[in-house]
């Protein structure tokens, strides 16, 4: 490869090389001593180029578009403080198993710890967020050097997805000239380099990688952990599937199969308590699912009546996924003293109780399509699963009773747009919650259904940071209809975001929830306690958000909550971005919640113990 100086050299070798182990898209943040990175990715042909001004914006998207792909995608700035602005999204990345490629520039090695401007100690910067950190040496014609550049490309690609997936971290430091324009001496690049194995690479990829699929193998008597969950499954009583948050890898890809989750517990009569973030609550397998008759295998509703069931608990609990989004599940599985499984790729623990009793290293989709493989149809009567069905039926129908057009205009609460979002969304889309109320609200409202939703959320750190521009960063990786559904204080936060929708290309339909504050803080103690309630946890901005109609060139509109559902569909049949701006009190939504709650809570407690 040819170059009229060393920087743009090691762009453009650098950038081959991701681009042919399969990098398709990069966030670029402007700034000088990242030049020759940006050039040589905004000249590339096979790699899609987002550009923003804000690097923390940048940072959300990259994890948004990672999260919806799978793959990794990759972020670039210059030195200096941008490089921090990463860090947050880094650390959520990290937390969620989100494949992610960060490349920062950095000032030349002997110019660090000199007070020399716009530079910092990046080497290492994100600590132990990252699967793998390479400093690179600084660019040179060498052959030996070149092809050490090419093979940590591949390698750093490669990091991102295998094992357990994340961000990874190359530092790029560069000397001056930046520009690719041709110098002499010692920055030059003699025309003979372009000949050699290191100037030209190879046919494809320097380094060819791949990932393998971690499963349950057998011991050498046959049996192992696979089999010890099969017989554990196949003798138990009330068996109980927990589905959580999906990894983003094992979303994109389809490396769990929904039917083979569904095959398996309606082999041995389980029910599935499915994550609204797992794959398993919303999709085809969900079709023959049937509320009129109790026929069900997927349930939703299980946050407003897990811990009102009559006893007994389960005797055998299989969870895969992270840590469910509903603290009641969290708890009642807590609770439950019975042999646990997890199922995790990796062999992480993600159960921060403690009380799970087996850890089973390997793909849950293997598992299931080992179990679906080899357990026989249920022939008993499932009266464990009837007494979910009861619990389900009662749920939904208060749900449904609360969010009457006379009851929202009486009572609005947020629950009941979450609710519409759901129910009114196109088949197929993509859903982006925010933290805080929202997913805890889409856990509780939004029921399983046969339309194709992918769900997604930040809950890796669960964080408020980056909202929209990961939503945004999911919608610039798909052709299906994007909605956001976001409180005021994390659209506030992330506000910069909104550059994006006509810098990437993307569009949105922005469900806006606006109670003056922190609403989820009405869910602790400290409520009573006023001051300093109001002022240091609710916060109450006054914030008029109509303002970025303009400023961003999308339609804003306010919303009543009873008339939001008509609201939505013809934001979705239209062109372009609006944001829906419906206003709560966040103190009387709370109360709200907590009556629908109780009234739940009390018909499930009064159901007869159909249980087994």
């Amino acid at each position: 490869m040819s170059a009229p100086n060393r920087a743009t050299l090691w762009g453009r070798i650098l950038v081959d090389e991701l681009a042919a182990s399969g990098l398709e898209a990069v966030c670029l943040a402007p700034g000088s001593r990242s030049t020759p990175l940006t050039v040589a990715f905004a000249e590339h042909p096979d790699i899609e180029v987002y550009s923003h001004l804000d690097e923390r914006s940048a940072a959300f998207f990259a994890l948004g578009r990672a999260r919806r792909t799978g793959e990794p995608t990759a972020l670039v700035c210059t030195s200096g403080t941008a490089a921090a602005n990463f860090h947050p999204a880094v650390i959520e990345a990290d937390q969620a198993r989100v494949p992610m490629l960060v490349l920062t520039a950095d000032r030349p090695p002997e110019l660090r710890d000199s007070g020399a401007n716009q530079t910092v100690d990046q080497v290492e910067l994100y600590g132990d967020a990252v699967r793998w950190h390479a400093d690179l040496p600084l660019p040179e014609a060498s052959e030996r050097t070149v092809r050490s550049l090419r093979t940590t490309a591949a390698r750093a690609l490669l990091e991102t997805t295998v094992s357990e997936p994340g961000p990874v971290h190359l530092n790029c430091p560069f000397r001056k000239p930046l520009d690719p324009i041709e110098t002499t001496g010692s920055e030059a690049v003699p025309d003979e380099f372009a000949e050699t194995l290191a100037g030209a690479g190879r046919d494809g990829p320097f380094v060819e990688t791949a990932a393998g699929r971690h499963a349950s193998e057998p011991d050498a008597d046959g049996t192992g952990a696979l089999e010890t969950l099969r017989t554990a499954l196949e003798t138990a009583d009330r068996p109980l599937l927990v589905a959580g948050p999906a990894d983003p890898v094992t979303s994109s890809t389809g490396e769990l199969d929904p039917a083979a989750v569904v095959a398996v517990a309606d082999a041995v009569g389980a029910p599935v308590l499915a994550d609204p973030l797992s794959t398993v609550r919303f999709g085809p397998h969900v079709a023959a699912e049937s509320a009129a008759d109790g026929n069900r295998t997927v349930y939703g509703g299980y946050d407003g009546y897990i811990d009102a069931l009559p006893a007994p608990a389960p005797d055998v609990v299989v969870r895969f996924g992270a840590s469910p989004t509903s603290k009641r599940l969290r708890h009642a599985l807590r609770d439950a003293d019975v042999r646990q499984f997890l199922l995790d790729p990796v062999g992480a623990w993600r159960e921060a109780t403690f009380t799970a009793t087996d850890l089973l290293a390997a793909s849950p989709g293997s598992v299931f399509e080992s179990l679906a493989a080899s357990l026989g149809e249920s022939t008993t009567a499932n009266r464990w699963r009837a007494r979910f069905d009861t619990a389900e039926r009662l749920h939904w129908d208060l749900r449904d009773d609360a969010c009457t057009t006379d009851s929202l205009e009486s009572a609005p609460f947020e629950g009941a747009v979450l609710a519409s979002v759901f129910e009114a969304a196109p088949d197929p889309a993509t859903i982006f919650v925010s933290n805080s109320m929202p997913v805890r609200d889409a856990d509780r409202f939004a029921h399983p259904q046969p339309a194709d939703l992918t769900v997604l959320a930040n809950r890796g750190a669960s964080g408020i940071d980056g909202i929209t521009s990961s939503a945004l960063g999911a919608g610039s990786a798909t052709d299906e209809p994007l909605v956001l559904v976001t409180g005021d204080l994390a659209f506030y936060h992330d506000s910069n975001g909104l550059l994006a929708l006509e810098r990437c290309g993307v569009d949105a339909t922005i469900v806006l929830l606006d109670n003056d504050g922190g609403g989820i803080f009405h869910e602790l103690p400290i409520e009573a306690v006023d001051p300093p309630f109001t002022s240091q946890f609710k916060t109450p901005h006054g914030l008029a958000f109509d303002a970025l109609e303009e400023l961003y060139d999308l339609e804003f509109e306010r919303v009543e909550p009873a008339a939001f559902e008509g609201a939505y569909r013809r934001s979705l049949a239209s062109d372009g971005t609006q944001v829906l701006s419906v206003s709560f009190d966040a103190d009387a939504s709370h109360r709200r919640r907590a009556e629908l709650d109780e009234r739940v809570h009390t018909a499930v407690a009064g159901t007869d113990d159909s249980g087994p």
